[in-house]
């Protein structure tokens, strides 16, 4: 009988060992799929942060790109505008010098006359 409460004793040691390595196995699979899941998350995090830091990137050239091409119309519109004054300005004095020429004419003609 004592050498079966031995023997008992020597496998429920045994069992307790099993069941101990079994609780660590089981442990260190659990501490490897939650270290993978932060893995993952962190992955997933770091990617949507650049994700949204690129679109950030891309709003901004575009804002710069529409400020620039703005700017260009302004400039156009600007030298238009001073073409249209310079065109303008010169046909007024073109006009000016002809009414001064045919007053001048109309004056030698009355002195011509007289």
């Amino acid at each position: 009988e004592s050498y079966e409460l031995k023997w008992a004793g020597e496998r429920d040691a045994e069992d307790y060992k099993k069941q101990l390595a079994e609780e660590e196995r089981d442990d260190l699979a659990f501490r490897n799929a939650e270290g993978r899941r932060i893995r993952d998350d962190e992955i997933e995090l770091k990617h949507k942060a650049q994700c949204s830091e690129h679109e950030s990137y891309e709003l901004k050239w575009a804002g710069e790109r529409d400020a620039e091409d703005y700017k260009k119309q302004l400039a156009e519109e600007e030298r238009d505008d001073l073409a249209f004054r310079n065109a303008e300005g010169r046909r007024i004095r073109d006009d000016e010098i002809e009414l001064k020429h045919k007053a001048q004419c109309s004056e030698h003609e009355s002195y011509e006359l007289k």
